[in-house]
């Protein structure tokens, strides 16, 4: 096995998840995560952990959505039993197919989101994270060589997870002390209200109540948004391609929305409840592991010189006790460019100008 493939479960179990001896763990593992998924099991052991594993395949999940007829069992007992009783949930992505859904329709996938809401939030109650084992898949959806693509994957992977949490501690203190996040770029110009919030430090680690690996982003939940933003970053959702997708905001909500390719995936997220048509979440890019687009959000999320934008749900890491936030069965993030010409304000100050904080050489 490949040093770097335990090297990867050994992050995941101890730094990410911090999984304690007695923990149970449910392991949910894509088809071509087959040997991460080994490597996990064997820290799991080594800790004295339980686990059960379940195995988790776009092309089931197609098969199963498209027989059905649509009228989905809320919150089916068994599958709820299961995460009521984990204390950690780990995913491993690495299906053999990035596009196994993509003709599943749209109001049925809503349809049994909307069902599983029960389950969905139980298991972000769980010590969860999400991660992915580079695979060949992967690497042709980057348009990468097998063998890149790995070196890119652990690039972004196996990094010195403190040191850029204290780096990224830095905007964590920008966010919470703000009141008001201005993002202006080509084509862009919006304002976000943010006081009240708490942003996250996402380190990759649940001890910063983050659950993405790779991660390397402080992201926040945003209101009473106004303005326009347009992403160009290419990105893949619900198995289409979408490019330069432009939203319209009044009084926190989209109330225009446009894209060069793929608009009727937009229209079907925007439609899919209330709650989609505002934003769940603000995220700036910090990890510089990752250096370019791989259509995969899991990692184009977090690169360095990016800030994200989710319609949604929102997370309750941001919120206060006291306040439930955006509620939505969707979180849709999408990514703007903000390498150049464009600089990032809280209440007045730029801090972000070019893809260079502040404090960073290039700072202009």
């Amino acid at each position: 096995m490949d040093e770097r493939v335990r090297e990867h479960a050994e992050v995941l179990v101890d730094w990410s998840a911090r999984v304690e001896a007695g923990d149970n763990v449910v392991l949910s593992v894509g088809p071509d995560a087959h040997e991460l998924a080994v490597a996990v099991a064997e820290c799991l052991g080594e800790r004295r952990a339980n686990l059960l594993s379940t195995y988790s395949s776009g092309e089931i999940t197609r098969a199963y959505l498209r027989a059905h007829n649509g009228d989905f069992d809320a919150n089916p007992a068994h599958e709820l039993a299961l995460v009521e009783q984990a204390d950690v949930y780990l995913s491993l992505g690495g299906g053999r197919n990035t596009s196994a859904t993509a003709d599943v329709p749209g109001k049925r996938r809503q349809a049994y989101n909307s069902a599983r809401a029960g389950i969905r939030e139980r298991r972000l109650d769980t010590r969860w994270v999400s991660t992915v084992h580079p695979t060949r898949s992967l690497a042709q959806q980057a348009n990468m060589a097998y063998e890149a693509y790995q070196e890119f994957a652990y690039d972004a992977i196996l990094r010195d997870w403190g040191s850029l949490a204290k780096e990224m501690a830095r905007v964590k203190e920008l966010l919470d002390e703000g009141s008001e996040v201005r993002l202006v770029s080509t084509n862009t110009d919006l304002t976000m209200r943010i006081d009240g919030r708490t942003a996250v430090n996402s380190a990759a680690s649940v001890a910063y109540d983050s659950h993405n690996l790779p991660s390397g982003e402080v992201f926040t939940a945003p209101y009473a948004t106004e303005g326009e933003v347009t992403f160009d970053v290419p990105m893949t959702l619900h198995g289409e391609a979408v490019r330069n997708v432009r939203l319209e905001f009044d009084s926190g909500e989209v109330v225009e929305y446009d894209a060069d390719q793929g608009v009727d995936v937009i229209a079907e997220i925007i439609d899919a409840d209330d709650g989609a048509r505002r934003l769940g979440e603000l995220g700036i890019g910090m990890n510089r592991g990752i250096d370019r687009y791989t259509d995969n959000i899991l990692f184009d999320e977090k690169m360095g010189e990016t800030v994200h934008l989710a319609l949604g749900r929102a997370y309750d890491a941001n919120l206060p006790e006291d306040e439930s936030g955006n509620e939505s069965a969707v979180h849709v993030d999408m990514i703007t460019d903000v390498s150049e010409e464009s600089r990032l304000e809280v209440d007045g100050t730029v801090v972000q100008r070019n893809g260079r904080f502040r404090w960073e050489d290039g700072f202009e």
